[in-house]
C-alpha cells in the first residue's frame, strides 16, 4: 500500500497531490494529460527531489514525513525512463553489473541475474556498446538494469513513448509477462490508454497537479465518461490467455478467465500475423465500436465471434450515442457503442439477453 500527501514546486509548476492511498500490488498507472503532474508525483515518491514536502508511506515503512525523508537510494526503486539513460562508457553487461553491485546486500539472492537476461531477451546484446543499440534494445536493457538492482518497486516514466509501433508491441508483451511473473509493485506513467488497458490493475487519475481519483481498471472502464476513452470511444479489457489454432498460423483463440468459480470461459477468434507469441495470460482490448448487437444469433454472416451476453446498463457516451455495458458468462464486462436510434429500434433494456458480434479481424493477438 502507498499512502501519502506530497507537494513539490518545479519552476512554474506546483504538485499538491492531496491525500491518496492505493494498493501497491501489480501495476498502478499514473494517467492524465501532459502537464497534469504525473512525472512530478513519481519524482516525489521516488525521493529524487529534496524539496519534496509532505508524507509518504510504503506498507509499514515511512519514506517521508514532516521531519525527514528516506534517501532515494534507500527506497530500493528501479527506475526506467522514456530515454533509457544507460551508462554510455559501459557495455550492456557493464550496465547490468553496475546495477547489481549497488543492489541491497540482503536481496542479492532475489531476482536471478540469468533469468533477467533471458526474460528481457538481451543475451545477444551483452557485449555491445550501448551507443550501438536501437531504441527498443535500449529499453530492454533499461528494464533489465532496473531489475538487476533487486528493487522492491519499479517506477517507469513513459518507457514506450519514444518507440515505433513494432517495438512498443514487443515491449508491452515483455512488460506484461515480466512484471506479472516477478510480482514487483510497479508505477507506470503513460498518456496512452492502450498501455493502461493492457498493463494496469488500477489507475491514478491526475489533473493540474492533484490526484483526482483512484480506480481499479474495471471501475475506470466501467463509466462512459472515463478519461481513458479518447477519440476511440469506450473500450473493454478482458483477462484470459491465448491458444494456437491447429494448422492455421494466422488465427488464435482467446479464452477468457472467469471472475468466479461459477463463471464460464468465453472463447473468441483472433487474427494473427504468424509471429511467435506468448500464449500465457494476456489481456484482450476490445473497442466498443467494433462490437455490434443483435437480438439473437445471426446465420449466414461473416462475423465469427457471436457472444451471448446480458445488458448490464446503458449510458450516453456522446450526443446521439450510447455505451451499452454487457456482462459476459465469465463475469467480465464488454462494451458496445451504438447510436441512440439503435437502442430504441431494438428496444434494448437492462437485464435483457443480447448477442454481441465482433469481427475477428478487429482483434489482434
Amino acid at each position: 500500500m502507498f499512502e501519502g500527501n506530497l507537494s513539490l514546486t518545479l519552476g512554474d509548476f506546483r504538485l499538491d497531490s492531496g491525500p491518496f492511498a492505493f494498493d501497491s500490488a501489480g501495476v498502478t498507472a499514473l494517467f492524465g494529460r501532459s502537464g497534469s503532474g504525473k512525472s512530478t508525483l513519481l519524482r516525489a515518491m521516488a525521493g529524487l527531489d529534496r524539496h519534496t514536502r509532505g508524507q509518504l508511506r510504503f506498507h509499514d515503512e515511512t519514506w517521508q514525513d514532516g521531519r525527514r525523508a528516506l534517501p532515494a537510494e534507500r527506497r530500493d526503486i528501479g527506475m526506467v525512463f522514456q530515454h533509457a539513460a544507460l551508462l554510455a562508457n559501459r557495455t550492456v553487461r557493464g550496465n547490468l553489473d553496475f546495477a547489481a553491485s549497488r543492489a541491497p546486500a540482503d536481496r542479492h539472492a532475489g531476482i536471478d541475474h540469468d533469468e533477467i537476461v533471458i526474460r528481457t531477451g538481451i543475451e545477444p546484446l551483452l557485449d555491445r556498446a550501448v551507443g550501438n543499440l536501437s531504441g527498443g534494445e535500449r529499453q530492454r536493457v533499461a528494464i533489465a538494469r532496473a531489475l538487476a538492482g533487486q528493487p522492491r518497486v519499479l517506477m517507469m516514466d513513459e518507457p514506450l513513448a519514444a518507440l515505433d509501433w513494432r517495438a512498443k508491441a514487443e515491449l508491452l508483451e515483455l512488460f506484461e509477462s515480466v512484471i506479472r511473473d516477478l510480482g514487483i509493485p510497479t508505477l507506470l506513467i503513460t498518456h496512452a490508454p492502450q498501455e493502461v488497458e493492457r498493463l494496469a490493475d488500477r489507475v491514478v487519475f491526475m489533473s493540474k497537479g492533484r490526484v483526482e481519483r483512484v480506480e481499479t481498471l474495471r471501475e475506470a472502464l466501467g463509466r462512459a465518461d472515463s478519461p481513458l476513452f479518447t477519440e476511440e470511444g469506450p473500450v473493454a479489457s478482458l483477462e484470459g490467455h491465448l491458444e494456437p489454432v491447429a494448422d492455421d498460423p494466422h488465427r488464435l483463440h482467446f479464452v477468457s478467465r472467469p471472475l468466479t468459480e461459477a463463471g464460464n470461459p468465453v472463447t473468441l477468434w483472433l487474427t494473427h500475423d504468424g509471429r511467435p507469441t506468448n500464449t500465457g495470460p494476456r489481456r484482450l482490448r476490445v473497442r466498443g465500436d467494433d462490437v455490434a448487437l443483435a437480438r439473437g444469433p445471426v446465420e449466414d454472416i461473416s462475423v465469427q465471434n457471436q457472444v451471448a451476453c446480458r445488458i448490464e446498463r446503458m449510458e450516453a457516451s456522446a450526443p446521439g450515442r450510447a455505451a451499452v455495458f454487457l456482462e459476459l458468462a465469465d463475469g467480465q464486462r464488454l462494451v458496445s457503442e451504438i447510436t441512440a436510434h439503435t437502442v430504441d429500434r431494438l428496444g434494448l433494456a437492462p437485464g435483457q439477453p443480447i448477442t454481441a458480434l465482433i469481427k475477428s479481424a478487429a482483434l489482434m493477438g
